[in-house]
């Protein structure tokens, strides 16, 4: 699941025909003067300003000004961009037309194990909270589409009058055909208002969360997902991203500085239990990472030259349990290749390799790997028959085999 910030998501809902406020996303005041010029509603309209990131809070932490001109939105974009926050740098702000409005709504689509559910309310914003007994729900199981019927008569269970509840029930509708259609996993929209100089619905807020692993199906998702460890990022964190999302099966990638064991295992199963098990033996994780899914050879290359990047790493530790249709051969060739390349680059100085697998073709694989040593490679390998703690516990004890 991967969260996407407050514009694109708005971009996503406009896209299926939600009405949202103009709005600009910036990272300089510059942009937003240059904008300003070509934009009218920036000059005529009063404003809103927020800090662009994945931070709760934000009017609390003064991050949200309200009922500005150009001029003060340029002010208030200056106060906010660079600002540190946590671990988070304010690096970009969203720009946004305020919508006169005098009653808030709910509205939410949720995935559920049968399906999905559409949530409703006749209260929004921070009243929604506190009055959650108000929200109403309809349960959609999977490879239905509900009804302007069904949205209609939930709209009026939870208040709305009759015209109203109609354009409740359009909402509800446009909001669950985005839901569907964009592999997402979560929309909210709190508030839905009425806007007062046509009666139109219009969508205040988003929070929107995509099935990360869906990408390759969506080329028009040309925006970042928001980072989720109260940090942006890293280059190498997005590079990986950017591979994960065009091939099948799946890479992944996350630094955990101040480490000094280097994990590449196979499948998610495998990425938590040696995990666990490093750091319950008292080593220090230098980053989270996994290859499954029999992903091609050069995105576990790319995976691979990641791993050995990491800085002060004393250990990596390689393979996973037994794979039912992963070709190890194959994701290993991948491994050797960026194992090679890292050290034709110097690194590698002082670092063990610990590898346990097996699945198809693993006596192949675990031989080229053995092979490694021939050319200089500080590497110890295992197969199916060894337990995946033992090598944890080699590994950070200094045993060879």
């Amino acid at each position: 699941m991967a969260k996407v910030l407050e514009g694109p998501g708005m971009g996503l809902m406009k896209k299926w025909g939600i009405t949202v406020p103009n709005h600009v996303v910036v990272t300089s005041v510059e942009k937003l003067t240059t904008l300003g010029d070509a934009n009218n509603w920036l000059k005529k309209s009063k404003l809103v300003v927020k800090a662009h990131e994945a931070l709760g809070s934000r009017f609390k932490l003064g991050l949200v000004k309200v009922g500005l001109d150009l001029k003060g939105a340029q002010a208030a974009a200056k106060e906010m961009l660079g600002r540190q926050v946590g671990s988070i740098t304010v690096s970009q702000v969203i720009v946004s037309e305020m919508v006169p409005h005098k009653e808030e709504y709910y509205a939410a689509v949720k995935s559920t194990r049968e399906g999905a559910e559409i949530l409703l309310a006749s209260c929004g914003g921070i009243e929604v909270e506190s009055n959650w007994d108000r929200v109403k729900k309809l349960a959609v199981v999977v490879g239905d589409t509900p009804s302007p019927d069904a949205l209609e008569k939930l709209a009026k269970e939870v208040g709305f009058s009759k015209d109203l509840a109609k354009k409740v029930a359009d909402f509800a509708g446009k909001l669950f055909a985005c839901f569907d259609n964009e592999d997402a996993q979560y929309l909210e929209v709190n508030p839905v208002v009425v806007r007062e100089s046509d009666g139109q619905l219009v969508a205040l807020d988003a929070v929107t969360l995509l099935d990360a692993d869906a990408r390759f199906r969506h080329p028009d998702w040309d925006f970042p997902f928001a980072a989720e460890f109260g940090r942006a990022y890293t280059k190498n964190e997005l590079e990986v991203m950017a591979v994960d999302s065009k091939i099948k099966g799946s890479v992944k990638f996350i630094e955990i500085p101040g480490g000094d064991t280097a994990m590449l295992p196979a499948g998610g199963g495998a990425s938590v239990y040696y995990s666990d098990a490093v750091v319950a033996r008292g080593g220090k994780l230098a980053n989270y990472a996994e290859y499954s899914g029999d992903p091609p050879d050069w995105a576990v290359e790319v995976l691979t030259e990641k791993v050995c990047s990491l800085p002060a790493i004393r250990n990596i530790i390689v393979g996973g349990a037994i794979a039912n249709f992963t070709d190890v051969k194959k994701t290993f060739g991948g491994i050797i290749a960026g194992f090679r390349k890292a050290k034709a680059e110097d690194r590698l100085h002082g670092v063990k390799i610990w590898v346990r697998r097996g699945g198809p073709r693993e006596k192949e694989g675990l031989e080229a790997m053995r092979a490694l040593r021939d050319e200089g490679f500080d590497i110890h390998v295992f197969d199916r028959h060894t337990p995946l703690t033992d090598i944890v516990d080699m590994a950070l004890q200094r045993q060879t085999n």
